[in-house]
């Protein structure tokens, strides 16, 4: 199903310049976007006075990491003698059957010698096929902390002092995992910031708030998913662990993708070790394993807005996307590398996805009954919308190059805003890291136009970005960096539905100059 070109491919180079002048981008009015002063205390008034958000700074000194340790809790125990069955009996509950199988083999006279043979040769032919599985799927061999380096959905997982986000469907309210594994709980109309602690919460990849409910937050960890329930009208800084179920199953860790059904039924979990996606009934803490073969595991998932349809990413080159109505998927390979990431509009007839090592934004188009439209309306085809190639714009004071590595990307919920994050490229240290803007339509026909350039505080990159699920004047987009503080972008336009913003109801904290930049020409299915 090789991608089918189109003429009117939008490129960086259609976009205004970045701003040389070292401002932070505070807000879009009128298609522009809008820089302030490079002072922290200046964008953290904006967001109070403007958006009612409060504050935050995280500073990676004060976060204490969790350490280490590749020794067993066995240790913490005198050793005393247990017979072969009883060893061979924990070691199924802790490693499974390769684990019985080392316990016969190891021992000298306690099992028949019969028994030892067969054990053997069975442990032998396991391996040969547990080599031959990682053959196929080298990232299997990977350690659990490398494994979230790779497949986390927040960059520099493991030194940053972010690790995940999610904002509540509802609500101003969200959620912010930390370096130390603890998850914070900000609300505009609280000033308590509630911390989430348990002593399973270790390596914290992924948050998702359940749809329909003020109070329920899963959190991915490194061997299980831990369900809080938090009393949104408490006052305490520090809800007990008892507030929190747990979910895991053999085999299934560690959690790197969560993502609730629209109307909060279902909770899908991934990991990329593991080849089935789970469905999770959270009430009765049970789950049913959707395996299919191929792909090595799960890496990411993304549930389209409407219900209609999952896309589930692998850590090779194949992604698949499920229709919830049956169940059934379709699969689909990519050219070069696993799939990066995906975002669905929100009537589920469009999915945008990128592939690793790539600078290209496709396009995936539905029916509203469900089935995939391609050209002429048979063939299944991804089209390209967007190549994002490295781009250098020459400017009065020094030349600047962006593009090239797409990090992450999201659209908003009213689909005319998407932001693509743009990461710095190892191999090329003139790329500056920045995040491109850009607006979009879905009807009559998807269109893509550029609007303009993102940037943070000076030596700072996007961990991750967000958009606000309701946010009434637009889009808001929420961008944690690399500093470790959060900033809220709002951008004020009015969209083809509803208007968004009366006269009068913009921001007033900062006023610029127009820039005048020729019309761009769009993307278009046509």
């Amino acid at each position: 199903r090789p991608p089918k070109h189109r003429s009117a491919m939008i490129s960086l180079a259609l976009f205004p310049p970045p701003s040389t002048a070292g401002g932070v981008t505070l807000y879009e009015l009128n298609n522009e976007l809008v820089a302030g002063p490079q002072c922290e205390e200046d964008v953290q008034a904006f967001h109070l006075q403007v958006l009612g958000l409060p504050p935050v700074a995280i500073q990676k000194d004060s976060l204490k990491q969790h350490g280490r340790s590749d020794h067993s809790t066995k240790a913490a125990f005198i050793h005393h003698c247990e017979s072969v069955w009883k060893r061979s009996g924990n070691a199924w509950r802790e490693f499974g059957l390769s684990g019985v199988l080392c316990e016969i083999t190891a021992s000298d006279d306690e099992a028949p010698q019969w028994l030892r043979k067969v054990s053997t040769f069975v442990l032998a032919m396991f391996q040969w096929a547990s080599s031959l599985h990682t053959s196929f799927s080298p990232h299997l061999t990977l350690s659990m902390e490398t494994l979230l380096v790779e497949f986390a959905h927040v960059a520099d997982w493991l030194e940053g002092p972010l690790r995940a986000f999610a904002w509540h469907p509802h609500t101003f309210k969200f959620a912010l995992g930390l370096l130390d594994d603890s998850i914070r709980v900000y609300n505009c109309k609280s000033e308590t910031v509630p911390t989430l602690k348990h002593r399973l919460q270790k390596d914290v990849s992924v948050l998702a708030w359940k749809p329909l409910c003020a109070s329920v937050l899963a959190v991915g960890c490194e061997t299980c998913i831990l369900v809080w329930n938090i009393d949104p009208t408490s006052l305490s800084t520090r809800p007990s662990s008892g507030c929190a179920h747990v979910l895991s199953q053999p085999g299934h860790s560690p959690v790197t993708s969560l993502a609730w059904s629209p109307k909060g039924g279902v909770l899908l979990s991934a990991s990329p070790t593991d080849t089935s996606m789970m469905v999770w009934d959270v009430s009765t803490e049970t789950c049913v394993p959707l395996q299919r073969v191929g792909g090595g595991g799960v890496s990411y998932l993304a549930w389209s807005p409407d219900g209609s349809h999952v896309l589930a990413a692998t850590p090779s080159a194949i992604f698949r996307v499920w229709e919830t109505r049956n169940w059934t998927c379709d699969r689909w390979p990519t050219l070069r590398g696993r799939c990066q990431t995906g975002c669905w509009s929100p009537d589920g007839t469009r999915l945008l996805f990128t592939v690793e090592g790539e600078s290209i934004i496709y396009l995936l188009t539905f029916s509203t009954s469900g089935d995939m439209l391609g050209a002429g309306g048979s063939s299944k085809t991804a089209s390209i919308c967007a190549d994002l190639s490295k781009t250098t714009f020459e400017t009065a004071e020094d030349d600047i190059s962006v593009g090239g590595v797409i990090q992450s990307m999201v659209w908003d919920p009213t689909a005319e805003r998407l932001a693509v994050a743009l990461g710095a490229d190892p191999g090329d240290q003139s790329i500056t890291p920045i995040i491109a803007v850009f607006r979009t339509r879905i009807r009559p026909v998807f269109e893509l136009l550029p609007c303009g350039f993102l940037q943070g505080e000076m030596d700072s990159s996007a961990q991750f970005i967000s958009f606000h699920p309701t946010f009434a004047k637009g889009a808001l987009l929420t961008v944690g960096w690399s500093t470790g503080s959060i900033s809220h972008v709002p951008f004020y336009f009015v969209s083809d539905q509803t208007s968004r913003l009366g006269a009068g109801h913009g921001p007033t904290f900062l006023t610029t100059a127009s820039n005048n930049y020729p019309s761009r020409d769009l993307f278009t299915e046509l």
